[in-house]
């Protein structure tokens, strides 16, 4: 378990770094010198299923988005925060990959696993990854391309 606390540590104070940065130039010293971000998403997931899991499960830390920073700056760091990280044996760290630029750049800052995500309606789409559902659909192939030429599995 001090395995799984140590991912979770790595990841919030990736995300730590990232909300200070996008708020202290904005918010000056409103948000003070410390944030304290809490994740309870196992905790609060897990004790909501019936069946008893052993504590040696699969681990999987979605890491970061590979995006434009045009359209997302929050990710603008993707690059630095998959590479910043430090990771542990039986953990998975994929990371979203909306189109084939996406893609390769995670595989160059050294990502092993990729998502690719759709919407249900076509405004989130285009609000979300600036295209249609259609051409959506055309990019993940790409993707699914690449992936499989290079080994990498893909979670949709």
């Amino acid at each position: 378990m001090a395995a799984v606390a140590n991912v979770w540590k790595s990841v919030l104070l990736n995300l730590l770094r990232r909300f200070k940065r996008t708020y202290s130039s904005s918010a000056g010293d409103a948000f003070g010198s410390y944030v304290k971000i809490v994740e309870v998403g196992p905790r609060d997931g897990l004790q909501n299923i019936k069946v008893q899991f052993d504590s040696v499960c699969c681990i999987v830390v979605e890491v970061t988005s590979f995006v434009s920073p045009k359209a997302i700056s929050q990710m603008a760091d993707h690059k630095e925060v998959m590479t910043g990280i430090k990771c542990y044996p039986n953990v998975n760290y994929p990371v979203l990959t909306p189109n084939i630029k996406g893609f390769e750049a995670a595989v160059n800052a050294g990502a092993k696993e990729v998502a690719i995500f759709g919407a249900a309606s076509e405004a989130f789409s285009w609000k979300n990854i600036n295209c249609s559902i259609v051409d959506s659909l055309q990019r993940f192939e790409e993707v699914m391309k690449s992936a499989n030429k290079t080994n990498i599995p893909v979670r949709g």
